[in-house]
């Protein structure tokens, strides 16, 4: 496969990310956020199953064996997805479409802060005015005159401190692993059997709320889990991992062209003020190490 390609798988994948938010917030039917979260993660982990199972066996057999902490960091890595996707779930339930795409996205400056404020790891330079765009841009878009932040806008930003956790997590239990795709399939799992276990016992869905659901089930579970998780793999096989970043990010300006084709969603001035900032710091945490390694090839 050619970069080109696997850019374009990519970019698809954005595509498929962007647009789950109109479904996450239209076609939930009868159900509500956990419980909805727990279906899709499930279809998400019977999709992604038979290719998990036959790296699994590879990975056994040549590679290492799987231990018990490998189980507790998939579980631990299971429990937080399923936090942030709940809290994202509600969030979409109370704000827009084009808000929480944005919103979600502020997951990307906030990996690298947490890896140098937790783990120690050196960040470039470039994620501290990355980071104070997006945080200003955040603070315009969810209603900054008055300080009065829309329900849906505050469960999505805390969402999107858990997705930060989640992909650091994700990173460390792949490599640790050496099996991306079992890893995933496990969280799912997680995800998936915590949804439906709190989600009956808290929001108590009949089988005519999973019925009307069922397409926004499939559509998340199947494309925007299954599918896009597996076409993610694939194409950063094959591509630089910051451009990868950079194109995956995209899926919040899908998301607001989403919301604004299907949902007739519309931003003020100062919201397309604020998502812009957003966008404009993602870029900046992407772009600037990016050209700052090109250009450290060429010179050497």
């Amino acid at each position: 496969m050619t970069r080109l390609q696997a850019n374009a798988l990519l970019l698809l994948t954005a595509v498929i990310w962007g647009t789950t938010f109109v479904v996450q917030q239209v076609g939930t039917g009868g159900l509500q956020a956990i419980a909805f979260t727990g279906a899709r993660s499930l279809v998400g982990a019977l999709f992604v199953m038979p290719l998990a199972l036959l790296q699994y066996r590879r990975v056994q057999r040549q590679e290492r064996r799987f231990t018990a902490i490998d189980w507790l960091g998939i579980l631990l890595t299971g429990t937080i997805l399923f936090t942030g996707a709940t809290l994202q779930q509600y969030g979409i339930f109370h704000t827009t479409v084009t808000n929480a795409g944005f919103l979600t996205a502020l997951y990307v400056p906030l990996v690298p802060v947490i890896s140098f404020l937790l783990l120690r790891r050196k960040v470039h330079w470039s994620v501290w005015p990355g980071s104070a765009c997006c945080l200003v841009g955040t603070y315009i878009m969810s209603g900054a005159q008055g300080l009065d932040l829309r329900l849906g806008d505050s469960w999505v930003i805390a969402s999107s401190l858990f997705w930060a956790f989640h992909v650091i997590l994700v990173g460390t239990m792949a490599v640790r692993t050496k099996a991306p795709l079992v890893v995933a399939c496990g969280q799912f799992v997680v995800c998936g059997l915590c949804g439906l276990l709190l989600g009956i016992i808290i929001e108590q869905p009949t089988l005519p709320d999973f019925r009307s659901g069922l397409f926004g089930i499939l559509y998340a579970g199947l494309l925007s889990t299954g599918i896009g998780f597996t076409l993610q793999v694939v194409g950063q096989r094959f591509t630089h991992e910051a451009d990868a970043a950079i194109i995956l990010s995209s899926e919040t300006v899908f998301a607001a062209l989403a919301g604004v084709l299907f949902l007739s969603e519309q931003l003020g001035a100062g919201e397309y003020g604020g998502a812009s900032l957003i966008f404009f710091g993602i870029m900046i945490v992407q772009l600037v190490p990016m050209f700052r390694r090109r250009a450290r090839g060429l010179d050497e």
